[in-house]
């Protein structure tokens, strides 16, 4: 015999996750990740781990869809494969600390960012400087690479900034200059 408070229980409980699931795969967006994979990510978080057969049959989407979504969430960390003894399937579970997850992604974003934009200023000062420094270029050209060239090394200020935020929130200290607050909060 079902108990009747049992079964209001389990609904309530559903009706939460879904509320959740629905929001963090709405928001995803942030991460660079679709609706569905963040819909893959967040029923995961409420699990321990699943293989892509348990995740298809939760959430109705073709397995390839899966694989390819799973793979992206795990290229960002928020999804980390399982190994278990004995099974040949695969397992995955969600990164359940947000702070974790947060700051693996953005790093990863702030360091190509600076990165890839730090090499093109590199490469964009060596043709600037020739023309400053060439007597035979008029001096309409010389003033137009000069600005040119400050506005790479105000934007050099920048990058070398993101740095810097990108190794205080991968070493925690960033934690000193803006704590966790883990009292809870309604």
């Amino acid at each position: 015999m079902n108990n009747p408070h049992d079964e209001r229980a389990r609904e309530q409980i559903e009706e939460a996750k879904d509320q959740v699931i629905q929001s963090i795969s709405e928001t995803m967006d942030l991460y660079g990740v679709t609706p569905a994979a963040g819909k893959i990510y967040a029923t995961m978080y409420f699990e321990n781990q699943m293989n892509l057969d348990e995740m298809r049959e939760e959430l109705g989407m073709s397995k390839p869809s899966m694989s390819t979504n799973v793979r992206h969430l795990q290229q960002i960390g928020m999804v980390k494969k399982k190994f278990q003894r004995g099974s040949r399937k695969h397992t995955y579970t969600a990164e359940k600390n947000f702070f974790h997850s947060f700051m693996a992604y953005f790093c990863q974003m702030w360091e190509r960012e600076a990165k890839t934009n730090m090499e093109a200023i590199q490469q964009a000062e060596k043709p600037l400087l020739e023309i400053i420094h060439d007597e035979h270029v008029s001096d309409s050209f010389k003033e137009e690479a000069r600005h040119h060239y400050e506005l790479l090394n105000q934007s050099k200020v920048y990058y070398n900034w993101l740095d810097q935020l990108v190794h205080s929130i991968r070493s925690e200290e960033i934690f000193e200059f803006l704590p966790k607050d883990t009292s809870q909060k309604d």
